[in-house]
C-alpha cells in the first residue's frame, strides 16, 4: 500500500513525512531513527526535524506542499489523502499533525 509514497521517502523526493500528533508519534524526537517498511522492502532514516500543527493549512505555511505529498496538486488533493484514511479526520481534528523531516 502506499508504494509511490514508500519510494518517494526513500528517494528524497517526499521531505516531510506526517502523522496525526498521537501519542505515538509526538514523542519522536531530532536523531530519532525510523524504519520504513513496505511489503519486504525496508529502509531506515534519521530524523532531522519536529515539528505539530493545529490543522493541514498552518502546516502548509511552514512547508510546500510538494515536499509533503509531491503528487498532491492541491491542498484538496492532500485533505483527501488524509481523509481518506480511516479514522484521520477524527484524529486531526482532535491531535493535530506532527510533520518529519530526515538527514
Amino acid at each position: 500500500m502506499n508504494r509511490d509514497i514508500f519510494e518517494a521517502i526513500k528517494t528524497g523526493k517526499k521531505r516531510v513525512e506526517t502523522r496525526a500528533a498521537t501519542v505515538r508519534f509526538v514523542a519522536i524526537q531530532p536523531g530519532d531513527t525510523i524504519r520504513m517498511v513496505c511489503g519486504k522492502d525496508i529502509f531506515e532514516k534519521q530524523v532531522k526535524n519536529t515539528a505539530i500543527f493545529k490543522t493541514i493549512p498552518d502546516m502548509l505555511k511552514a512547508y510546500a506542499l510538494k515536499d509533503v505529498n509531491p503528487f498532491a496538486n492541491s491542498i484538496e488533493d492532500l485533505e483527501k489523502m488524509y481523509y481518506g484514511f480511516p479514522g484521520y479526520r477524527e484524529k486531526l481534528k482532535k491531535h493535530g499533525l506532527v510533520a518529519l523531516t530526515f538527514k
